[in-house]
């Protein structure tokens, strides 16, 4: 196997393979003001194996498309869904966010938790828009700056992962500059990091190494997410996922 199919194997059976929660999700709905009066349409780019389409699917009237490239996401994706009985409201998409069959003004939400910066958040703002009905929300969680001065050490890491991290006043701008407005805001506690995403993953890395006879390639994605859950937890008070919830003007 690749390191990527490595990776995409120790996340496959987990809830969520980013930070975040149920409760961050409802969070997110919350400030939304839907109509009631017929099914929304929604996008939900990036979902993974889909805890967050399925907290959306159990508390609005959608339709919802859920979009990842992986087809191993999908398929426990479309298990949970079955168990639920989601299947006439949940679809899923084998695609690249980059690559998305959708008509203009198709959906009244896209949602993106902790996917958007595969293609650059203000990337993605742009090319999403196209999708949305006006007066449509984008609701997206991405890694954002919580305080305006931090140690180089946590300043060049993430700078050399992913150079668009930023603050979130710089976030919002760019929501604003691109023809959204904001509706609201709010980053991600330590929970939704440690409890939902990190200490679900550490205790997977047994099974997963022995799955993998203990290789040199799977050490070596262990030992990368291990240094990942190191950093947060020595730095976990200057960085976040933040959740911007904005609407089409």
């Amino acid at each position: 196997m690749t390191e990527l199919e490595l990776i995409v194997d120790l996340h496959k059976q987990s809830e969520r393979q980013g930070p975040g929660s149920e409760k961050d999700t409802l969070r997110a709905l919350e400030v939304m003001n839907l109509p009631t009066n017929h099914d929304l349409k929604v996008a939900d780019i990036g979902c993974g194996s889909g805890g967050q389409t399925i907290s959306l699917a159990k508390h609005i009237n959608a339709q919802i498309t859920a979009v990842d490239l992986f087809p191993e996401f999908l398929d426990q994706l479309n298990e949970k869904s079955q168990e639920l009985a989601f299947t006439d409201r949940i679809v899923t998409l084998e695609k690249s966010m980059e690559d998305l069959p959708f008509e203009n003004e198709a959906f009244d939400i896209i949602w993106s938790e902790g996917a958007i910066y595969n293609i650059g958040f203000e990337h993605g703002l742009k090319k999403w828009k196209n999708y949305l009905k006006v007066g449509g929300y984008l609701s997206v969680s991405e890694i954002t700056w919580i305080t305006q001065s931090r140690p180089q050490e946590i300043e060049v890491f993430w700078k050399t992962e992913y150079p668009e991290i930023d603050t979130a006043s710089n976030k919002i701008k760019q929501l604003e500059n691109n023809g959204y407005s904001l509706v609201g805001y709010f980053y991600l506690s330590q929970d939704s990091w440690l409890e939902t995403y990190y200490k679900p993953m550490q205790a997977r890395f047994e099974h997963f190494l022995k799955r993998h006879q203990h290789s040199e390639l799977a050490r070596k994605v262990v030992e990368a997410h291990q240094a990942e859950i190191d950093m947060y937890h020595k730095f976990k008070d200057y960085y976040s996922y933040g959740f911007y919830i904005a609407r089409k003007n």
